[in-house]
């Protein structure tokens, strides 16, 4: 009787040990936060005999693996990383607390059979990682008025982060609306008005996000305006004129009268005065107002994508403005008073006024 028992348990064994190890349960993709704690299950059967294994590989598989554990053992020598063993349920379970952002990757148990055949299995174990914004995104452009132009922003981090645009104070982009979504803004035939300071923003809900200012320069024929293109002043007088210019580059500006240019001297005071990289003010000072120099200014300005012009009127007038006339002697001899004179004036005036009530009453 006991030796049909000892048979049957030999066959058993013979079978049992014949049968191919199997995975039977690996863990589901795992998501967790950075300092957090994450378990790896992977269960096998008719393995007893075989080596177990856990190793972890890159994204990019450019690796052969690195081993974490053999049978209940671990390999590596890192307190964040345990392993138990449940002897019933065959069952592995890697622990690894404090999670760091290079314990991303996947995590394969293998069972090695033979030197050229091995089973496995594979967990992928995501960490929710803040966006950074990557290096081949845009990150200032220099273009000229006309050309199209794409802004391109990509970003790593887990989940995968959503990138959207704006502008500098949530002004209007040139697509419409004040926010746009995608990895690429595209501008079709840029203007100047377009220039100025784009954010690309990239949210994936973990942490603040990120976001990278983008200067774009477009560049741009000057436009020139005059904010009073005819003024008058009084002989022996001085005279402001002034252009507003806009452009970029910024240009060479230079006034101009009779087609012969100003310089400074002692007729002509020229000063111009940038308020911005776009936009320059310019002023000429006619010096005591001579007959020969009332007549046409122009104010030119030229860079490399053109050249534009304004023009200022100067005339002759009686009574003198002020600015900039206030508080400025007069020199013609034909006007001027002399202070010695002043007594007699009063004098008179008084007389007259004297003289004015007597007769009417």
């Amino acid at each position: 009787m006991w030796i049909c028992g000892l048979i049957i348990l030999t066959v058993s064994s013979l079978v049992s040990s014949q049968r191919t190890p199997t995975i039977s349960y690996i863990s589901q993709e795992q998501i967790k936060d950075i300092g957090g704690t994450v378990e790896l299950e992977c269960s096998v059967q008719y393995a007893s005999d075989y080596p177990v294994l856990w190793m972890k590989t890159d994204r990019n598989r450019q690796s052969e693996g690195l081993p974490i554990s053999t049978g209940s053992s671990l390999i590596i020598r890192d307190s964040r990383f345990s392993l138990r063993y449940d002897t019933a349920s065959s069952t592995y379970t890697l622990q690894i607390k404090d999670i760091q952002e290079t314990d991303a990757g996947y995590y394969q148990c293998q069972v090695l059979i033979s030197i050229n055949n091995r089973i496995s299995a594979e967990v992928d174990l995501q960490v929710r990682r803040p966006p950074v914004i990557s290096d081949n995104s845009t990150r200032s452009l220099v273009v000229s008025e006309g050309q199209t132009v794409k802004l391109e922003c990509y970003a790593g981090g887990y989940p995968p982060p959503r990138i959207s645009w704006r502008r500098e104070n949530n002004a209007i982009l040139p697509t419409g609306g004040s926010i746009y979504r995608g990895n690429v803004l595209k501008i079709t035939s840029i203007h100047k008005e377009d220039r100025g300071t784009y954010y690309c923003v990239a949210e994936n809900g973990v942490g603040k996000g990120a976001r990278r200012n983008i200067a774009v320069e477009v560049e741009f024929a000057p436009v020139i305006t005059a904010p009073r293109p005819r003024l008058g002043q009084a002989l022996q007088y001085d005279m402001d004129l002034e252009c507003h210019v806009e452009a970029y580059p910024p240009p060479a500006i230079v006034w101009l009268k009779d087609d012969v240019q100003l310089s400074n001297n002692q007729h002509y005071s020229i000063s111009h005065f940038a308020t911005a990289d776009e936009f320059t003010d310019t002023t000429i000072r006619i010096i005591t107002i001579e007959k020969r120099q009332y007549g046409e200014y122009v104010c030119k300005a030229a860079n490399k994508l053109g050249t534009a012009m304004a023009k200022v009127e100067l005339f002759e007038s009686i009574i003198p403005v002020c600015p900039p006339a206030c508080g400025q002697t007069r020199y013609s001899d034909a006007a001027q008073i002399s202070t010695s004179m002043a007594p007699i004036l009063i004098t008179a005036l008084v007389f007259l006024i004297h003289r004015n009530f007597y007769t009417k009453y």
